[in-house]
């Protein structure tokens, strides 16, 4: 394989350690040299992104793969921003179109304060398109290449500004990317065909064609966007003093072939700065067992920790300091037009500080393997769930009145005009599919007047609760009016892009009978999800042994 080969595949795979098999080294997260074989991208990784390609220089020079500083902006703000000179910083700021895509989410319904939650998508990218972000990134072979969206991560915060909860997305997530429309050429970028890595979503007309595949997943309505770069990164650890951070073991971030950050640091806890802070923020070899999951979870320590750092520390009050926060933060900026000055970005800060870092839940989307890639799972759809109906992850909640469902866009068909398909997932881990269930459902339905409802035998899924799938927006009502005949809530009803139509599985939870009772609602956040509280200064990244001389 050629050089440039080799560096194609690093760029595009992920996990070293998937179950099916070795996979191909990824080293986007090393501060590579030049001359490093497994940096990412290559000469033929050139294209829509790079100066000479036609692509998007101003774009992909603004992006950066990490979200140290953007998420710290937005969690702790530009506190003190106003009296300095505005202007100046205003013109420090980016701005790109918020959703590229053609499917619309509506915003969550007011509470009764009027209130309505926050929901931010914070995206890196591992372009390297200016020459600081070039040298602090290395791999030279990569300038122009078209930028991937290696970090997102959905900051949710509640309507009444009592707590957050932080989403992180690994970025070979298989998702269907939908149609978006570059808005700097009115090229169209057609939806993914099948599933494909999120991180690719970047490149389909930029950073709004990501919170589009993002709100098309999940069904979460999201109001603004964030990106910074990596210099951005830097200079915030610095104009902070550093930031702390734990291993539970000595650690050097590089394997015999020269792969990884390079991260050097004694067992204990350590204030890292500058580009050490960066090295943490991007190492994967030598963290747990060498995963985007491990990386994403040392990103959480770390966002905890400096926002707990820029709370408590009163040397930001020194103009100085502050000034020079200011300007690093705003310049490394790139952001929806909602946010595009040091006002907008000012009052939403002040909103946020409100949230104490006890209240703050950082959390990693389930995920079950697909070879090398992942995929969400059930309990990610329970993530989800829980951020669409502002549950906080923290379980701190009083009891919630259940929402009132909006109503759908489409309205529904008539009741035998609506296709359904009935699956038999009543299978569980302990038990066999109980005999005769989609047969009897889909009875059920033609005898309420759903005259095209059938049995599908083909396939038996295990689902633990009643579900009403549909595959697009168009057909929700449809669903819903399903759902209703049968006495299954709203909250079952979900937008899935693995059914061709309005599809009912019968869950575990109604292995007999004719009358479905629906079951409580399970409001806890899901284990898998790997929560890690703001306030938790004790938490410690466990280290390889065999990258720990």
């Amino acid at each position: 394989m050629t050089r440039s080969g080799v560096q194609e595949e690093d760029r595009r795979e992920s996990r070293p350690d998937g179950p099916d098999g070795p996979d191909v080294p990824d080293v986007p997260d090393g501060l590579e040299t030049k001359d490093d074989p497994g940096a990412p991208g290559g000469p033929e990784a050139k294209g829509t992104g790079g100066t000479g390609g036609g692509g998007r220089p101003r774009r992909a020079r603004r992006a950066l793969r990490w979200t140290g500083l953007a998420l710290a902006v937005i969690l702790a703000g530009t506190a003190g921003a106003g009296y300095l000179y505005y202007e100046h910083l205003n013109g420090n700021i980016q701005q790109d179109p918020l959703n590229l895509g053609d499917g619309k989410v509506a915003a969550p319904t007011p509470n009764a304060a009027g209130q309505t939650p926050l929901n931010i998508l914070v995206i890196g990218s591992d372009a390297r398109d200016s020459e600081e972000n070039q040298q602090l990134g290395g791999a030279r072979e990569t300038f122009g290449s078209t930028p991937l969206a290696d970090v997102q991560m959905l900051v949710h915060v509640s309507a009444d500004r009592s707590n957050m909860s932080v989403v992180s997305m690994p970025r070979d997530t298989l998702v269907e990317i939908p149609k978006c429309t570059d808005p700097d050429d009115g090229k169209v970028h057609p939806a993914s065909d099948g599933r494909v890595m999120t991180n690719q979503s970047l490149g389909h007309g930029g950073p709004g064609c990501t919170v589009a595949t993002w709100q098309e997943l999940t069904g979460i309505h999201i109001d603004h966007f964030v990106m910074v770069d990596f210099a951005g990164v830097v200079a915030m650890a610095d104009a902070v003093g550093g930031v702390p951070v734990c291993v539970d073991a000595d650690i050097h971030s590089r394997d015999a072939q020269g792969h990884g950050s390079g991260l050097k640091l004694e067992k204990g806890t350590h204030a890292v700065k500058g580009e050490q802070a960066l090295q943490w923020l991007r190492t994967r070899y030598g963290f747990e067992d060498g995963s985007d999951l491990a990386r994403a979870k040392a990103q959480h320590m770390y966002l905890n920790s400096m926002v707990r750092t820029l709370r408590e520390n009163a040397t930001l009050g020194n103009p100085n300091k502050l000034r020079r926060l200011a300007e690093e933060a705003t310049s490394a900026l790139t952001v929806d037009p909602g946010l595009d000055t040091v006002k907008k970005l000012y009052d939403l800060s002040d909103e946020l500080r409100r949230v104490k870092p006890e209240r703050i839940t950082m959390t990693t989307m389930p995920n079950r393997y697909v070879g090398a890639r992942v995929e969400p799972t059930e309990d990610a759809e329970q993530l989800f769930r829980l951020v669409r109906e502002d549950i906080a992850l923290d379980g701190k909640d009083a009891k919630k009145k259940p929402a009132e469902p909006r109503e759908p866009d489409d309205p529904a068909a008539p009741d035998d005009e609506i296709a359904v398909q009935v699956r038999n997932g009543t299978r569980t881990d302990r038990l066999g599919a109980a005999g005769g269930r989609a047969n009897t459902v889909a009875g059920l339905l033609v005898e309420r007047g759903f005259t095209k409802a059938v049995a599908d035998p083909s396939v038996l899924p295990s689902e633990e609760r009643t579900l009403v799938r549909y595959p697009s927006a168009d057909l929700e009502g449809d669903a819903r009016s399903v759902a209703k005949s049968l006495g299954i809530p709203a909250s079952s009803v979900q937008r899935s892009t693995d059914v061709s139509g309005v599809t009912l599985v019968v869950g575990a939870d109604w292995r007999e009978g004719t009358a479905y009772e629906a079951p409580e609602s399970d409001d806890r956040t899901p284990e898998s999800a790997e929560a890690l509280n703001g306030a938790d200064a004790s938490a410690c990244m466990k280290v390889d042994p065999a990258f720990s001389p």
